[in-house]
């Protein structure tokens, strides 16, 4: 049986709410820069996709707004929470994702 448009939404609603509580709860621990290097998006890329989903539907919401609602806290908070000094390792194999590299 095929999901209908309105499942199909709720679906990926409920993949999009387990996304972050993975993000959020399960790994904090997994660092941004890793993310760009193996997936080439992280949580700011996913603020900044919902801050643009939101406008595009006549919402306003700030940048800050759409990361708290990633981060699940204000993102100075999770900063200094979770963030670490990126390693030579992880700034060189980014370095080396940049358009014009490699």
């Amino acid at each position: 049986m095929a999901a209908t448009d309105h499942e199909t939404t709720a679906i990926e609603a409920d993949v999009f709410r387990r996304l972050l509580q993975h993000l959020m709860r399960d790994r904090p621990d997994v660092q941004n820069i890793d993310l760009m290097i193996g997936a080439g998006f992280c949580r700011n890329c996913l603020a900044d996709w919902y801050r643009e989903a939101a406008e595009a539907r006549g919402i306003a919401m700030t940048k800050d707004e759409a990361r708290e609602t990633i981060y699940g806290e204000p993102l100075a908070q999770w900063k200094a929470r979770h963030q670490r000094e990126a390693t030579q390792e992880q700034l060189a194999a980014f370095a080396a994702l940049q358009p014009g590299k490699g």
